[in-house]
């Protein structure tokens, strides 16, 4: 088998995808508790989520002991999730992936590019489809075969029943698809199962409860075990074919090239040191992301808003990604020293990179649900108000509109949003950071700010899609160690 660092033109990785018929179907779920019977197995997993999901990755992460990875077919290029998923899969015994919405939902209505579909076609991977049959028996088979004949480039190679009611309904579903699909029924979950995953604020669970949720998908993984055929699972993904891997389609990242990223490209120590905010408040990045960073010369330290008192020592940069700062918003704002320091190394020169979440913190102010003002950093000068509905959700394309820490003026990046909450500056000349062009609303608007060293936004970035953005922040981050040497 190949190496990671070492890919052949064809790999042979066994792999699965668990998708089904719409949202709500229990993907999450029953993927997850899969993952967690497939581990107790004693398989190597390797999991994966489509989409740009932080919270599904995260029980992934936390029952697997891998982290777990996203595969986004509208934010990367193709050949960047062939590689990235080739990358991570080879150390696995199986690599199994969760879709996203319905297996054919994407960013169009006629096209399935960003779909479960989508992915499963460009890793030719067979798709085991989750069916709500509560309520249904022979017609199970009918929708069963719509999926199945929709698009018949993808591979629906098994089925998994879910909310069954009783052993004869079990029986009448199971040789209704059998007979009229061809597809085998490799499992099922009874309607009244324990299998249900904590669900709280504005439908997301913070991502560090791992005691809690290791527990309970310990007994959802028993719960699959009594009606789900592992050994069928894994004949399912043994029998995906190989993945044809072309050279060129894995290329080394070389600082402020547009190549996609490989092999780390860096000879000895790295060349800074950049904070990194990561605890219960603040948790969401995408660990390619993460990786495409330290392979272009980023060491990354660690360091907790919620609990330390200081940022780390020597660090020529920060990143305080995306999560949930108003769920922990009195910790955050009874933190004075860690958010004065914030605001002394960004008004000094030192490069502050933020994404929603992140620009919820560095702003002046945060108003909770209740009304609450709770005073933040205040390097972004605004506040920034939650409300009771989404603001603001799906893929969006930033164009910078000045130059900026991560990019040129004018250049356009694929990004992620999701959140509740909006941005209300405090001055008419608020320095705004990029025209937004929203794909789910049809609309472009204002977003984030950017001034000097500091960039904030409420678009989630992806460095897989576009290394440049990595490299410029790096080589922002080196500038300021060496002029900080130079004084020094």
């Amino acid at each position: 088998m190949s190496t990671a660092g070492n890919i052949s033109d064809t790999i042979n990785i066994p792999r699965f995808m668990i998708a089904g018929t719409h949202s709500g179907v229990g993907k999450t779920t029953i993927t997850t508790a899969v993952m967690a019977a497939l581990a107790g197995e004693g398989y190597r997993v390797q999991p994966y989520k489509v989409g740009p999901d932080y919270i599904d990755p995260t029980y992934h992460t936390i029952v697997t002991g891998n982290r777990s990875r996203n595969l986004d077919a509208w934010i990367l290029r193709e050949e960047t999730v062939k590689r990235l998923f080739t990358s991570s899969a080879v150390r696995s015994d199986v690599a199994v992936i969760e879709g996203v919405m319905g297996v054919f939902d994407g960013s169009s209505g006629t096209g399935d590019n960003g779909s479960s579909a989508h992915i499963a076609k460009l890793l030719k991977c067979p798709v085991v489809l989750i069916l709500d049959v509560k309520s249904m028996a022979r017609s199970a088979a009918a929708v069963a075969l719509g999926f199945k004949n929709f698009d018949p480039e993808m591979n629906i190679a098994g089925i998994i029943l879910n909310r069954i009611g009783s052993d004869r309904h079990l029986r009448l579903v199971r040789e209704a698809i059998e007979k009229y699909c061809g597809i085998p029924v490799v499992g099922y979950v009874r309607k009244n199962a324990n299998l249900e995953l904590p669900s709280r604020h504005l439908g997301l669970v913070p991502t560090v409860e791992g005691g809690e949720l290791t527990d309970m998908v310990n007994s959802l993984a028993g719960e699959i075990r009594e009606g789900i055929d592992l050994d069928c699972l894994i004949d399912i993904a043994r029998s995906a074919v190989h993945l044809d891997v072309q050279a060129n389609e894995i290329p080394e990242i070389k600082g402020g090239s547009d190549q996609g990223q490989g092999q780390n490209n860096i000879s000895g120590d790295p060349k800074v040191r950049i904070g990194i905010a990561l605890d219960e408040a603040f948790s969401f990045y995408y660990q390619d992301g993460l990786e495409v960073l330290e392979q272009c010369g980023a060491e990354l330290v660690p360091f907790s808003p919620v609990h330390d008192a200081g940022l780390p020592g020597d660090i020529d940069g920060i990143y305080i990604g995306g999560g949930f700062p108003e769920m922990f918003i009195g910790e955050l704002a009874a933190n004075h020293g860690l958010m004065r320091k914030i605001k002394e190394a960004g008004s000094a020169g030192m490069p502050v990179f933020a994404e929603c979440g992140g620009l919820m913190y560095l702003s002046a102010s945060i108003v909770d649900f209740e009304g609450t003002r709770y005073p933040m950093v205040g390097l972004v000068p605004a506040s920034c108000i939650m409300e009771k509905k989404l603001v603001g959700m799906g893929y969006v394309e930033a164009e910078s509109l000045t130059e900026n820490i991560l990019a040129p003026a004018g250049k356009k990046a694929r990004g992620h949003e999701f959140h509740y909450s909006r941005i209300e500056p405090e001055t008419a000349d608020f320095s705004w950071a990029y025209r937004l062009g929203r794909n789910r609303y049809r609309e472009t608007v204002m977003d984030g700010y950017s001034e000097g060293s500091v960039l904030a936004s409420y678009v989630h970035h992806h460095f897989a899609s576009d290394p440049e953005l990595a490299a410029r922040f790096i080589d922002k981050c080196s500038q300021f160690k060496k002029n900080r040497e130079r004084k020094g």
